[in-house]
């Protein structure tokens, strides 16, 4: 998984006064949990923009200015109710031979038979919670809609792995393909009769249609 490093200082006050200060001065407090001992740090609100304002997951690099690093990641943030700033945000430390748990992204692949008969693509979970050694956490999961039909569902369980586990049950949605008034129901046997009926058609002397039905895509 890709990292983000964060240049931090620690902090030695962590009254209601110098939070105030700190974030006058256009600092973010931050707490990194996990370790021997709780770390209070502060860290520029622009250094988070990469981390925060993205779909994708990262690790973080924290480099306090002592010359110490720590490996993390993103638990808990706090946001102003009115201005969305960013007033605090909360990290857990990583350690190689103990397992995670973070949401990873959702990717879907493929175009579904669904979608072309004029279904509608849902996106019932854009993330899932994965528990992984940090070293095999994916950047993100892919989910395959090809075979999907009107009607079908493609559960969790189709996007296992051996190297992590997905902490959800084995009926969770992660999308669908839902009925739309404009779209044509299509049978694998149907259509196959059909073509057979066309060909013999051909060999009558009969000219085949050159027309086609218009064929609805929906976009995510």
């Amino acid at each position: 998984m890709k990292s983000i490093t964060i240049n931090g200082s620690q902090r030695e006050s962590v009254g209601k006064k110098a939070t105030k200060a700190l974030r006058n001065a256009g600092q973010v407090p931050c707490v990194l949990y996990g370790g021997d001992q709780t770390m209070h740090f502060s860290a520029p609100e622009l250094a988070f923009s990469k981390l925060v304002y993205t779909p994708n997951a990262h690790t973080v690099v924290i480099a306090i200015d002592n010359g110490e690093t720590y490996d993390a990641v993103l638990q808990d943030i706090q946001f102003h109710p009115v201005t969305d700033r960013i007033l605090h945000v909360d990290f857990y430390r990583l350690f190689e031979d103990k397992e995670i748990a973070m949401n990873i992204p959702v990717h879907v692949i493929g175009t579904s038979k669904g979608v072309l008969a004029g279904g509608i693509l849902r996106r019932n979970r854009r993330k899932l919670r994965v528990k992984a050694l940090p070293k095999n956490l994916p950047d993100f999961l892919e989910a395959d809609i090809t075979p999907l039909k009107i009607g079908d569902k493609l559960f969790v369980t189709s996007l296992e792995g051996s190297d992590y586990t997905l902490l959800h049950t084995d009926n969770t949605v992660v999308c669908q393909i839902k009925t739309a008034r404009t779209a044509v129901v299509i049978d694998d046997e149907d259509e196959d009769e059909d073509l057979e009926e066309g060909a013999e058609g051909t060999a009558e002397g009969d000219v085949p249609s050159t027309e086609t039905d218009d064929v609805a895509a929906v976009k995510e």
